[in-house]
């Protein structure tokens, strides 16, 4: 009986025996076959690294503001009697806007100039009869103050006539009327604003680190996503002349031409600043680039020998980089890679060194310094 165990056990040793070890020559046999057949070639695109003429530039985000703009009030209440614009014009500096209802004070203007009438007469007169000894000096001296107090209040008078027309205290264009004829407003209450759009002031923040970079009469180039088409021009005006405490940014005011009027107070813009004189860099395009915690690398296309078929066997050869400044879809290479050198652009997640590449031109990632967004019409 133990005599029979013993062989039934031999007997299932040689089986499975058997099995694994058709089963490792059988795992040898396809790794040999798939290391005959060698690493597959990827397809990748790629471009020369190049040398470009390169601005330096800082970018922010601004705030536009008028250079002169108000809403305008009437510094005296009353009855609005007319109203001489209408929403969204442009104006002159002194054209009428508002007019209050100023009868009583006219008819009083009237009566006070009739009163500084009578004073400059009684003052002729009695420097008449001053000259024959006829009246004393005191008497002139008193003509003389009756009729200055009395011009005084003939001014006074007419300043507030004046007030009851509220007139455009610059040009530019108006907004919104808020208000409506035969309404009684209050004084302080506002009309209307009044905006001057041409020049344009650009408020923006810079960390305090770029103010070394920075002086009044930069070139200054701005964008509104409201208007992706145009760009504007101007230059710095002025530098805050303190750093914000709780940020560590300065303040920078710049001008901007806008003889179209199509920026308006309030936008936001993105601003770039020409900080010095052009430059000449090694540039690719960024999508050339794997950004990484470690480094910041790039791969290469590289000849190693030729193929079965006589032409360039090329490989990727993956290399440490160091980056600089970026524009639009390009940045500057400080180092790890030379001028001519072929550089992959796209398909890099499938390559690592020494894997074969071929290259297909056919679509390249873009590499514009300043791209612009299309639009369908």
């Amino acid at each position: 009986m133990k005599k029979r165990m013993v062989i039934m056990l031999l007997i299932a040793g040689v089986i499975f025996g058997g099995i694994f070890a058709w089963q490792a020559i059988k795992a040898h046999m396809i790794k040999k076959f798939l290391a005959s057949r060698g690493v597959p070639a990827q397809t990748v695109s790629t471009t020369k690294a190049a040398y470009q003429e390169w601005q330096p530039e800082l970018s922010a985000v601004g705030t536009l503001r008028a250079m002169h703009g108000a809403d305008l009030a009437p510094e005296v209440g009353g009855v609005i009697s007319a109203i001489h614009f209408h929403s969204g014009e442009d104006v002159k500096a002194g054209a009428p806007l508002v007019q209050l209802n100023d009868a009583a004070d006219v008819a009083q203007l009237d009566s006070l100039k009739a009163a500084a009438e009578l004073a400059a007469v009684n003052y002729r007169r009695d420097l008449g009869q001053l000259k024959v000894q006829a009246v004393s000096q005191a008497v002139v001296d008193a003509d003389a103050a009756n009729l200055k107090i009395a011009k005084a209040r003939v001014a006074q008078q007419q300043a507030l006539v004046d007030k009851k027309n509220l007139r455009a205290p610059f040009a530019g264009r108006l907004g919104i009327r808020a208000v409506d004829l035969g309404q009684y407003v209050a004084p302080g209450t506002k009309l209307v604003t009044l905006q001057a759009l041409d020049p344009m002031y650009v408020d923006f923040n810079v960390p305090q680190s770029e103010l070394g970079r920075l002086r009044p009469g930069l070139a200054v180039n701005a964008t509104a996503n409201a208007l992706p088409k145009e760009r504007f021009e101007g230059k710095i005006e002025a530098i805050d002349a303190k750093i914000d405490p709780s940020t560590r940014n300065v303040v920078v005011r710049a001008s901007l031409h806008n003889p179209a009027h199509h920026l308006l107070p309030g936008m936001f813009v993105s601003v770039t600043v020409d900080t010095g004189t052009t430059e000449r860099r090694l540039t690719l395009p960024q999508t050339a680039i794997t950004f990484n915690p470690y480094g910041n690398t790039v791969f290469l296309v590289e000849q190693k020998g030729t193929g079965p078929d006589g032409k360039p066997k090329l490989v990727a050869a993956q290399r440490f980089v160091t980056t600089g400044e970026t524009r639009g879809d390009q940045i500057t290479v400080l180092s790890g890679v030379k001028e001519g050198e072929t550089v992959v652009t796209a398909g890099q997640l499938k390559l690592r060194n020494g894997v074969p590449v071929i290259v297909d031109n056919s679509v390249q990632p873009s590499d514009e310094a300043a791209p612009k967004i299309e639009h369908n019409e």
